[in-house]
């Protein structure tokens, strides 16, 4: 049975709706950075989405080719996710989509090293004709987060990260965003097939404990 992500590591992609603190370990990824509003037809995000699945596909079924990746295993392509933020603020504000920041993501297996992402990019970019090269393999650290499920729309996403911030404030929490330090978004929902009340994402907020 191929290793799903989402099952084997549930605190991490499956919480509750209501919010709870977290430590993120060191994770690696495949990322594409880029700024604007993701809702534009044809815009930078919706490509940088493209490329992602991409060489991400290339690495699930090198199983399939004649270049063997040492320690492959079988794995469910983890969900897309997304770090956000916007010059001169804390958080994001969702009223001002075209000013955002963001570098999305989709996590890789650990036995994909750099040498096999270098492989899966020159890959991709041999069978789609297409240049790849502004996906990065990124390694990160996200630390001591604030989480919960948010249901609903992405607009509705502000109810859910104020009742986040008071209860990680009521825990001895405050937020902490700056270098590395992000809103940080999982989803789980394909928004092509999934109503937007039934919307499913992860929402994490970075905190630091009051001394």
């Amino acid at each position: 049975m191929a290793f799903d992500y989402k099952k084997e590591y549930k605190e991490f992609y499956l919480p509750p709706k209501a919010p709870g603190i977290v430590s993120i370990p060191v994770i690696n990824f495949l990322a594409v950075r880029g700024q604007g509003d993701p809702n534009e037809e044809g815009g930078a995000y919706k490509q940088a989405i493209g490329m992602l699945y991409a060489v991400a596909f290339t690495i699930k079924m090198s199983k399939m080719g004649k270049h063997k990746l040492e320690g492959y295993f079988d794995y469910v392509v983890p969900p897309l996710e997304g770090l956000w933020w916007q010059d001169g603020i804390q958080g994001v504000d969702y009223a001002r989509k075209k000013d955002f920041q963001w570098i999305s993501l989709i996590r890789l297996p650990e036995f994909v090293t750099k040498a096999a992402f270098d492989w899966a990019v020159r890959k991709a970019t041999e069978k789609k004709q297409q240049d790849f090269s502004s996906v990065e393999f990124f390694s990160w650290q996200e630390g001591l987060c604030v989480q919960c499920m948010h249901i609903g729309p992405y607009d509705d996403e502000p109810a859910t990260v104020a009742a986040m911030e008071q209860y990680a404030e009521a825990q001895g929490y405050a937020t902490d965003f700056g270098e590395n330090r992000f809103h940080h978004e999982i989803y789980l929902s394909d928004v092509r097939r999934c109503k937007p009340e039934r919307l499913r994402t992860v929402i994490r907020q970075p905190v630091r404990r009051i001394t």
